[in-house]
C-alpha cells in the first residue's frame, strides 16, 4: 500500500479550499502551499488537518514542485484549490493504494463547471489531467502558465473525474483572463518569441470559431458561446500585453 501525499497551492481560496481538502481523505497527508493569502484560506485548511506552508509565488510549476518537495511521501496527488475528486475518483485512489503501482503517473478526466453548468464540449472535456505521480520519476514543467506533470514512464487512466469549479460570473472570468494573460505574455516575451501581426489579427477570430463550432461549444448553450468569446479575448489580451512588453511599457 503506497503512502500518498496530497498537495494544493493556494492564494485567497477560502471559498474553495474546504471542498478540495475534504475530497482528499484518501491521502495520508495534505500539504497546502499558500502564497500569502489575505483571507481565511490558511485557517480553514489547518482546521481540516492540512499542513500550511507559506511560500512566495514564483510561477505555477515552481510552486507545485516546491509543494512536492515538502511531502513526506514519494507519491504525490496534486489538486488545484478550485477542484475536487468526485466519489468515483476517490474510490479509485482507495483501490490504487491496495495494489502495486503499474505506471509512473495517473490521470483523470476533468469536468468544469462554468456559470452554473457542467461543460461537456467547447474543448473543455474530457480534458485529461495527470495529477497522481511518483516524484522520483516526474515533475511539473512550465515557466509561468500551462503547467503540467511530465513523467519518465507509463501513464495510466483512473476512473472518476476531477471536478473543476471555474467561474461563477463573467467578471470573475475577465479577472482571471487578466491575471493569466499577464503570465502568458511574459512567458512568450522571455522566450524571445515573435508573433507576426497577421497572427495577432486573425487568431482571436479563429479561436472563437474553433471553440464554438469545431469543438461543439454551441451544444453547451449560452455558456458555450461565452466560453468561445472569452477564449478569443484571452488570445487578444495576451498579444496586446506582449506588444506592451516589447515597447517597454
Amino acid at each position: 500500500m503506497p503512502p500518498l501525499s496530497a498537495t494544493i497551492v493556494t492564494h485567497n481560496e477560502a471559498r474553495n479550499i474546504a471542498r478540495a481538502i475534504r475530497s482528499l481523505a484518501c491521502a495520508d497527508e495534505v500539504i497546502v502551499i499558500d502564497s500569502g493569502s489575505t483571507d481565511e484560506t490558511a485557517t480553514i485548511a489547518e482546521s481540516l488537518g492540512a499542513q500550511v506552508i507559506v511560500h512566495a509565488f514564483e510561477g505555477f510549476a515552481a510552486q507545485k514542485n516546491f509543494a512536492s518537495r515538502q511531502a513526506r511521501h514519494d507519491w504525490i496527488l496534486s489538486l488545484d484549490a478550485d477542484e475536487e475528486l468526485d466519489p468515483r475518483a476517490q474510490q479509485a485512489i482507495v483501490d490504487w493504494k491496495a495494489s502495486s503501482p503499474q505506471a509512473a503517473g495517473y490521470r483523470w478526466a476533468r469536468c468544469a463547471r462554468y456559470l452554473g453548468r457542467w461543460i461537456r464540449h467547447s474543448g473543455w472535456y474530457p480534458d485529461y489531467k495527470l495529477r497522481l505521480f511518483d516524484r522520483r520519476r516526474g515533475r511539473w514543467e512550465g515557466a509561468y502558465v500551462h503547467e503540467s506533470v511530465v513523467v519518465d514512464g507509463a501513464v495510466g487512466t483512473l476512473p472518476g473525474e476531477i471536478l473543476h469549479y471555474t467561474c461563477d460570473s463573467l467578471q470573475e472570468h475577465r479577472e482571471r483572463i487578466e491575471f493569466y494573460t499577464d503570465l502568458a505574455a511574459r512567458e512568450i516575451f522571455d522566450r524571445g518569441q515573435r508573433v507576426p501581426l497577421v497572427t495577432q489579427w486573425f487568431v482571436p477570430s479563429w479561436v472563437f470559431l474553433q471553440t464554438y463550432l469545431l469543438r461543439a461549444g454551441l451544444l453547451d448553450g449560452r455558456q458555450g458561446f461565452l466560453i468561445a468569446r472569452m477564449a478569443a479575448r484571452y488570445v487578444s489580451r495576451k498579444f496586446e500585453k506582449l506588444e506592451s512588453l516589447r515597447k517597454g511599457k
